[in-house]
């Protein structure tokens, strides 16, 4: 009988080791690091470092962090914190045992930025790039049929009529206008239509209603949309605005907005529809003044909408600008959020950040939050339409706003993070896709639950 393979046994159980190390909540910690972080001059990141993890600064670069650490190398757990030197860039290595590559993090250190926390209720007029098809109609004409001539032609709600006969068109009444004439002199309309990324032309012969004595196409559209939503922030020198945290769409198509011209006006809120599971409630807004443009709207985003302000609005809250917080500065536990639920009276409400998705590229929800404000559980039942773009305050810093209600749950709610709001307005560089080198691939293995959502602009 041969004896027993020890150095076999060893590397076993050492591989098994490795694995269930890596199933373990501190690694997976590590490993949802997103690859590229941003770190304001003055922040420091903190992580903690399991052993067998080491982590190092790329020495191949001119590091602008340094690593700092008062636990030994291999110690069982090690707080280690990221502390900028410099502007510039480094790169960040964990490594296992200090020899197998798990993830790698570029690390920015950016100049720091102040604005002045928004929770303003504005009113939002935007007007799209063309008319946008909203539903069909059916023209009854006059041998008593019912056609369709735009969709018989291709034409279907949610796209975007961007000329007729080459003439751009902007309005309802335009449209109208046009087609009647072209039907008069029996001829069609050649149609430019917008549909996702891709254009097409498309010939309609018009049909004389019997109703209306004018010609249609069979087609209802619309040219803006209108709402009332919540400032964010704004930058006092440039006067950048951001708002509503989550892109503008068509209430009956739900397709985004292509922004043509906007403007953003003062409102109140006059009244609360109380939500509840199942039905989230409302804030009833009347816009002030809707001739006295308070700024533009240049961007309708996916991360909100954005332009310059006419005017600086005060903060009766915030007298100054305050800081930002970059996405690994945001940690789980008390916050408050800034918003009007009586006239124009921004006041402070306590939430709690329940969850911190922190994310490799922009997108929303990265923030999971909780009202645990009594008062205004009290008045609104949570979070309700029209509070999109609440700015969430943390340790005195901008982190982040408010986009969406959980419908079966309206007392909770996603946030988005303020750095990507803060790069589609252009105060700060966007970030590029970075290569991630990893170990292993947990995709799919550690799920979360579904939840319905409602966006709140």
């Amino acid at each position: 009988m041969r004896g027993i393979n020890w150095r076999f046994v060893t590397g076993i159980i050492i591989a098994i080791s490795i694995v269930a190390f890596c199933l373990t909540p501190q690694f997976r910690h590590i490993y949802s690091l997103p690859p590229h972080m941003r770190i304001i001059e003055g922040e420091t990141a903190l992580f903690t470092v399991n052993f067998p993890l080491t982590v190092t600064v790329n020495s191949d670069f001119d590091p602008s962090i340094r690593l700092h650490s008062d636990t030994p190398l291999y110690a069982l757990s090690r707080p280690v914190s990221l502390q900028p030197v410099k502007l510039g860039k480094a790169v960040v290595e964990f490594r296992l045992l200090g020899l197998i590559p798990v993830r790698t993090v570029q690390v920015d250190v950016t100049p720091p930025l102040k604005l002045v926390p928004g929770g303003h209720s504005i009113g939002v007029v935007l007007h799209s790039q063309g008319v946008i098809v909203v539903g069909n109609s059916p023209v009854l004409s006059q041998d008593g049929q019912y056609y369709t001539p735009a969709k018989d032609a291709g034409i279907a709600v949610g796209d975007v009529i961007l000329s007729i006969n080459g003439t751009p068109v902007n309005n309802d009444a335009q449209v109208a206008e046009i087609i009647n004439e072209a039907g008069k002199e029996k001829s069609p309309v050649d149609i430019l239509i917008k549909r996702g990324d891709s254009r097409a032309q498309v010939t309609v012969t018009p049909v004389l209603c019997s109703d209306t004595k004018r010609y249609r196409i069979g087609l209802f559209v619309r040219d803006s949309a209108a709402g009332v939503g919540t400032l964010t922030f704004y930058e006092p020198v440039s006067r950048t605005y951001g708002a509503l945290g989550h892109i503008i769409t068509d209430s009956d198509t739900n397709q985004p907005i292509d922004c043509e011209q906007g403007k953003i006006v003062l409102a109140t809120v006059s009244g609360i529809q109380h939500g509840k599971r199942g039905q989230p409630g409302e804030k009833i807004g009347v816009f002030i003044e809707e001739g006295q443009m308070l700024g533009d709207i240049r961007k309708n985003t996916p991360f909100g909408i954005y332009g310059k302000l006419e005017t600086l609005i005060e903060n009766n809250l915030f007298h100054e600008a305050i800081a930002v917080a970059s996405m690994s500065q945001v940690q789980t536990g008390p916050a408050e959020m800034l918003t009007v639920i009586d006239g124009q009276t921004i006041e402070r409400f306590s939430i709690e950040i329940q969850k911190v998705n922190l994310q490799e590229v922009p997108e929303g929800k990265g923030l999971v939050i909780k009202v645990t404000d009594s008062r205004l559980l009290e008045k609104t039942g949570g979070i309700v339409q029209g509070m999109s773009g609440s700015p969430i305050i943390q340790n005195g810093k901008i982190v982040g706003a408010v986009t969406h209600v959980f419908i079966h749950d309206p007392t909770r709610g996603y946030g988005c993070f303020v750095d990507w709001m803060l790069m589609e307005s252009g105060l700060l560089p966007k970030k590029e896709r970075q290569t991630v080198r990893k170990l292993f691939s947990f995709s799919g293995l550690f799920g979360a639950p579904g939840w319905a959502l409602l966006s709140l602009g």
